[in-house]
């Protein structure tokens, strides 16, 4: 759960709320001069200016959106923090603010909470974000994380889900579906310790897969990047709960069809590798495995030739009008209506 876990433990009952929160954050200083307070107050107090802001919030629950068999308490905390900033990228913005609100049980001591903080505060520092606040509570079982995420933008480069058009060229930056089978390899290696728990597992020609799983990077480069291509996409959204799921979220807000081609989904070898291994179809994967937190946007076809060769973007398909439908266009050039098959944390099938 957290590396020093041969040493003495605190609890939190030692600190109570108000010194569990200056111990935490006592590291924390702000990066930003939008910054007027940050912690120490009953509010934080932002001075954006002319710019506009954008919040958006995420909460991650143990047993629902993370184990802690596998997930180390750092890399919980960093990826809480990409998760959330993701969602400002998403908009064509930049992530400059955070609020962390936590709520542990009993069974986690000041030490295991001060690991998850400083994953907090290593995707801060890396991202460029202050945290300026939060909450703390208990909880009467496992872990609850909520971060609230500020971020601005000029007024012109806000992009949103609901601005595509037919012809529009469908854009994806990097690859899909290692997340999604970084964590069947750790669920497999989770069953096998059970199983056996003097077992070691060799998981080097995985890291890729479990890198992408459990230590996410968000976007933050894509902004900057197409700012600096002169491309203002006309709708944007991030990739949490598998591309099939997202793509047809531009669809429905842009009142629009696509045409999402197979052959054009940018794979890592090592996915179709494990797929392979797993008996499971690579595509399937990149449509509904999720948490892969890369950008989904779309472009002019007047800017195709500013983005092609890129190799951070990859073009995978168009928009069309809204009556000729949402396709996937198979290797075979076969169209199969596109089924959000995407992670729901409320499908208590899943």
């Amino acid at each position: 759960m957290f590396d020093n876990s041969e040493s003495t433990k605190t609890s939190l009952s030692e600190l109570g709320e108000f010194g569990l929160i200056d111990h935490l954050t006592k590291n924390f200083s702000p990066k930003h001069s939008s910054t007027i307070k940050a912690i120490g107050d009953d509010a934080a107090v932002l001075d954006f200016k002319e710019k506009q802001t954008l919040v958006s919030t995420d909460m991650l629950v143990e047993g629902v959106h993370f184990d802690l068999a596998y997930m180390p308490l750092k890399h919980l905390g960093y990826k809480s923090v990409m998760v959330n900033a993701s969602d400002i990228y998403a908009m064509n913005a930049k992530a400059t603010h955070i609020t962390v609100s936590i709520a542990p049980s009993n069974r986690f001591p000041v030490e295991a909470l001060e690991e998850l903080y400083a994953g907090i505060q290593l995707a801060a520092d890396l991202y460029n974000i202050d945290v300026i606040g939060g909450d703390t509570t208990s909880s009467t079982s496992g872990l609850f994380i909520s971060i609230s995420v500020f971020g601005e933008a000029e007024k012109e480069d806000v992009v949103y889900r609901s601005g595509a058009k037919p012809n529009d060229l469908l854009v994806v930056t990097g690859d899909l579906g290692a997340a999604y089978m970084g964590l069947q390899v750790l669920e497999r290696e989770k069953q096998v310790f059970k199983a056996n728990p003097n077992a070691q597992p060799d998981l080097d020609q995985y890291t890729y897969l479990i890198e992408r799983q459990l230590k996410p990077e968000a976007r933050k480069d894509i902004p900057p990047l197409l700012k600096e291509l002169d491309v203002r996409p006309t709708s944007m959204i991030d990739i949490s709960d598998g591309l099939s799921s997202e793509v047809i979220h531009l669809c429905k807000n842009s009142k629009t069809g696509v045409n999402l081609f197979e052959e054009k989904v940018p794979l890592d070898p090592a996915v179709i590798s494990v797929c392979e291994e797993f008996e499971l179809d690579s595509t399937m994967i990149a449509l509904s495995g999720g948490e892969d937190y890369e950008l989904l946007f779309t472009v002019s076809q007047s800017d195709f030739d500013k983005i092609k060769g890129n190799p951070n973007l990859t073009v995978i398909g168009h928009m069309t009008e809204e009556s000729a439908g949402m396709h996937l266009i198979t290797r075979a050039n076969q169209a199969i209506p596109l089924v959000a098959r995407g992670w729901n944390s409320m499908n208590s099938e899943d």
